[in-house]
């Protein structure tokens, strides 16, 4: 069962990153965490697929208007070092 939890990328709709991410990381400074459970990574497939690494989180974001991201789409975010998962149930990308 996953534990971790996770913070919003501040300036991003949806993009979450590990609480305990120990990388400079502009997070939501509200407090509020989320679960695994709550961000339905549960009900990602088994078997992620690869697509091309971006440069910054906000630029996931942007592939909605011109590569839809589907649930268990992979991308590796330059900046930050770290792989991220879309979860087509919060419409979002979480770290793996």
């Amino acid at each position: 069962m996953n534990t971790t939890t996770y913070k919003k990328m501040a300036g991003t709709a949806a993009v979450f990153v590990c609480a305990d991410l120990n990388k400079a990381s502009p997070v939501e400074r509200d407090g509020l965490t989320w679960s695994a459970k709550e961000l339905h990574l549960q009900n990602l497939p088994s078997d992620c697929c690869m697509k091309p690494a971006m440069a910054s989180v906000l630029a996931l974001e942007g592939l909605e208007e011109y590569d839809p991201p589907q649930s268990g789409d992979l991308r590796r975010v330059e900046s930050l070092g770290v792989n991220f998962v879309y979860s087509a149930g919060i419409r979002g990308w979480v770290q793996q």
